[in-house]
């Protein structure tokens, strides 16, 4: 959790952020809030080996973790990584692509 806090860290310092977007972590949610494009929830959850993410673009999803790849958070119902979906989702906010480090 602390890899993925520290790359939207840096997203929200770089030139391509509005100066009122933040993140936040605090009791193990991390929290983005990113102005008119909305805010996003990440919870791990450690007793399930799971993250909880709130989208304001793809909605809840719950992240299974495996270790394939060298350990991989990924959707049960599609296969999609947390990574990836994040990584879309905010080049679109941002409008370049990101590095997002899960």
């Amino acid at each position: 959790m602390y890899t993925l806090l520290e790359s939207l860290e840096e997203l929200v310092e770089s030139d391509f952020a509005e100066d009122e977007w933040e993140v936040d972590y605090s009791s193990g949610v991390l929290t983005l809030r990113l102005g008119d494009h909305g805010t996003y929830v990440i919870n791990k959850q450690p007793p399930n080996m799971q993250i909880w993410l709130s989208s304001p673009t793809s909605g809840p999803k719950r992240y299974d973790y495996s270790d394939d790849d060298g350990g991989v958070w990924f959707y049960a119902r599609d296969g999609r990584k947390l990574k990836t979906l994040l990584k879309q989702e905010l080049a679109l906010i941002f409008g370049q692509e990101v590095d997002v480090r899960v």
